[in-house]
């Protein structure tokens, strides 16, 4: 099953002045998502994050609620890197 995980936009990137990323924060880790589907996003905003991109830019309380039910109930799991072995 592949979900939309809700973060904080800690900072904005632009190359060429059209593609934009952020680094996207997800508890205590740190990706980097596209924003070509939420060109409004700014800094402190949270959105849903689904295969590297921001789909939908969402508020802080729901953001927060559903990110603490995935981490209860399990979810995050994509979030964290494969080991090495």
């Amino acid at each position: 099953m592949c979900l939309a995980i809700p973060g904080k936009i800690k900072s904005i990137t632009s190359t060429d002045g059209m593609i934009r990323t952020a680094k996207v924060v997800f508890g205590n880790i740190i990706k980097e998502a596209f924003l070509d589907m939420v060109p409004n996003a700014k800094e402190g905003d949270y959105v849903l994050v689904h295969a590297g991109v921001a789909i939908n830019v969402v508020n802080e309380l729901e953001a927060k609620r559903t990110f603490s039910y995935l981490k209860r109930y399990g979810g995050l799991e994509d979030l964290i890197p494969e080991k090495a072995g």
